[in-house]
């Protein structure tokens, strides 16, 4: 896993878990966030996570419906914004992964570049 990318990941969840004016975007970052957590999270079973995530993933279609039509979003030129749109396969997880007809893990994983064959080729030894 890309350590910058989760790094900012957290670094964005953190900077608009304070921010009582969430907008659309904001608050589909969030979501994505715990989608991301409740996929990777080791402690749950396989069942425990698809129930979870069959909750997530509906309020996650939702959020990036409503980001796509936000007019507000038009002409801002924020880096979260540009950032967002500039990479719609990340941003916006569920449309992307449908599209591309994988699942959102797998879809997420290839995007910040963990593939088969990356594991697979990668060697196995101490740091």
């Amino acid at each position: 896993m890309n350590p910058r990318f989760l790094a900012g990941l957290v670094g964005l969840v953190l900077a608009f878990h304070g921010s009582a004016n969430a907008g659309t975007l904001e608050n589909m970052e969030r979501e994505r966030a715990i989608a991301l957590e409740i996929l990777l999270s080791p402690d749950l079973t396989a069942a425990e996570r698809e129930d979870r995530m069959t909750l997530t993933r509906a309020r996650l279609v939702d959020l990036e419906r409503m980001v796509m039509r936000d007019d507000k979003l038009i002409g801002q030129n924020t880096p979260a914004v540009r950032t967002a749109f500039e990479n719609y396969d990340r941003t916006f997880l569920v449309h992307a992964s449908v599209e591309y007809n994988r699942s959102m893990l797998d879809h997420w994983l290839e995007q910040i570049g963990v593939t088969t064959n990356a594991v697979m080729s990668a060697r196995f030894g101490r740091r």
